[in-house]
């Protein structure tokens, strides 16, 4: 009784505060020693993870998005939060100042060697990078090029037992002129250099086209090269091994689609418990306006081959679970999910916004005595047709099939012109906007249709006339195919709808995002503000 009470009193804290952030719209915990997935219900694309003692850290693919290569941390692989991020602006400064859709950190791996942390992520038109770190949460040191190269991504580490360390990694079509091959460098035993010519170690051409995504290990003597081949929607897990770092590679299908409804379950990561007596593998399964979301599956090995997720043909070849026991770890895990909702009460942004491009000073301003996030009206760039290329949209990841998603906020306009809104964003985006229009505040919902393309946005609906400087809830409700509702409030309470239902689009190579933004048509010497009280991500009703 004595340690129950212990344990409990121990727990009280982390349980508080894992409620405090708990999601209201996807928890994948089921609470009886299993869970669901997708375990992160968010597109946290191309994951990669790594143990270290009893903690799993991961990463993904951050493209143009500021702070970039989030990192997550679980104690169960079911349980996520975000503890930080690789860097607050990316490099090379000038270039991601705006907007570089569909560039930027493509495939990531992080790996722990001689009590540090290496993140390695590739930025297809300039090269591989490499970043490190002592504790994951942060400070990451400044992002170093260890391969100026065009075309090269998705690197991934291995030091072997003898300290020789080597990179494995594939090519981008669209920059280097070819693709489905993959190849290995030696590298630097501290990791921070490549040491002559790569050696092209894998074609996938005829059996695993558009091969990629490679993540690099050793077990019982073999190395193993898992890569997803066949495509991100439509593909499956190939692992490779030898007995020789550069070959030549057996090749194996280790898990596909099967009956299940996982279409292209494929590149992730392989990673074990403490105490090594259970495997798992993180993979994405690719959903469209909601990006690639993240799913767990047990692993197990056969005559030093894996089958990824359940046999039920007993092939070697696995499909995707959707419900099953929980890895087995030591001591009870609460549950824990990405924060969504910000009530703007603390000294930075909560761990899951992320800007449209390197954030700049004037563009925001936490108030933390007022619990209140200030946006400024940021002038639009010269040119631009969109909000396509508008850098300062502070955005986040859809966070479940369907949810809403309500701000409070209070504008107090400057400038003829200056607008405010709420925006679901991608290669199609719609937004709910106030417009400072004649000394009056308009609210209009405001939709574009191939933005990438800088086509013009359309109003959709007729404007309502609303007051400014008082609070006003904009709200937008996506439901199931993420068919998105906009709405509006003057007290809270009673929501008046605003346009018609518009069908949320995925963005270049990410899912969907929602967010506020805040800009101005010219440039002035002041700007307008919107004081946003709260943002809260809520189930539908």
């Amino acid at each position: 009784m004595k340690f129950r009470l212990f344990l409990l009193l121990f727990l009280l804290p982390f349980l508080a505060d894992a409620q405090t952030s708990l999601s209201k719209v996807w928890v994948p915990d089921l609470g009886n020693g299993s869970y669901k997935n997708p375990v992160l219900y968010a597109d946290y694309s191309d994951p990669d993870v790594v143990r270290v003692g009893s903690d799993y850290y991961l990463t993904s693919s951050s493209f143009n998005s500021a702070p970039g290569l989030q990192i997550l941390h679980s104690r169960d692989l079911v349980n996520w939060t975000i503890i930080g991020a690789a860097f607050s602006q990316q490099p090379p400064l000038a270039r991601y100042n705006l907007p570089q859709h569909g560039n930027g950190v493509w495939a990531p791996a992080i790996r722990y060697h001689k009590k540090e942390f290496y993140l390695y992520y590739p930025d297809p038109d300039l090269g591989i990078f490499v970043t490190k770190a002592t504790n994951p949460a942060g400070p990451w040191s400044t992002p170093v090029c260890i391969k100026e190269a065009k075309g090269w991504i998705d690197p991934c580490p291995l030091w072997d037992e003898d300290g020789q360390a080597y990179l494995v990694h594939g090519f981008a079509g669209s920059r280097a002129g070819f693709k489905s091959v993959l190849a290995v460098s030696r590298m630097s035993p501290d990791g921070l250099r490549l040491l002559g010519d790569e050696v092209l170690v894998f074609d996938g051409h005829e059996k695993h086209p558009t091969i990629e995504g490679p993540k690099f290990y050793k077990r019982h003597g073999y190395y193993y090269i898992f890569a997803p081949g066949g495509g991100v929607s439509t593909g499956w897990q190939v692992v490779l091994r030898a007995k020789n770092v550069f070959g030549p590679y057996e090749d194996r299908i280790v898990m596909n689609q099967g009956k299940t409804p996982v279409n292209g379950p494929h590149q992730g990561a392989w990673v074990d418990t403490p105490d090594g007596k259970e495997d798992w593998f993180l993979h994405f399964q690719d959903q469209g306006p909601y990006g690639r979301v993240v799913y767990l599956q047990p692993m197990q090995w056969r005559d030093d081959w894996p089958i990824i997720g359940e046999d039920p043909d007993g092939d070697g070849v696995g499909h995707p679970v959707l419900i099953h026991r929980k890895p087995a770890v030591r001591g009870p895990q609460p549950p824990a999910t990405p924060a969504t909702s910000d009530e703007f009460s603390s000294a930075a942004l909560g761990l899951q916004w992320q800007w449209h491009a390197n954030p700049q000073p004037g563009w925001a301003f936490l108030n933390q005595s007022a619990g209140t996030l200030r946006l400024y009206s940021v002038p639009l760039p010269d040119g631009s047709r969109n909000l396509w290329q508008v850098p300062n949209l502070l955005l986040q990841k859809l966070p479940a099939e369907q949810f809403t998603a309500t701000a409070k906020l209070t504008v107090t306009p400057r400038f003829e012109g200056e607008k405010v809104g709420l925006v679901i964003m991608g290669l199609d985006y719609a937004t709910l906007i106030l417009t400072n229009t004649g000394g009056q505040l308009q609210l209009s919902q405001t939709v574009c249709r191939n933005a990438d393309k800088l086509s013009p946005e359309t109003t959709t609906a007729p404007s309502v006339a609303v007051p400014a400087r008082q609070p006003i809830y904009l709200r937008v409700t996506v439901l199931p195919d993420a068919k998105c509702r906009f709405s509006y409030s003057l007290d809270g309470q009673l929501f008046t709808s605003v346009g018609a239902e518009f069908q949320a689009r995925e963005g270049k190579w990410i899912g969907a995002k929602m967010g506020l933004f805040s800009t101005r048509p010219g440039q002035t010497n002041d700007a307008g503000t919107a004081d946003v009280d709260w943002f809260r991500v809520e189930a539908v009703q």
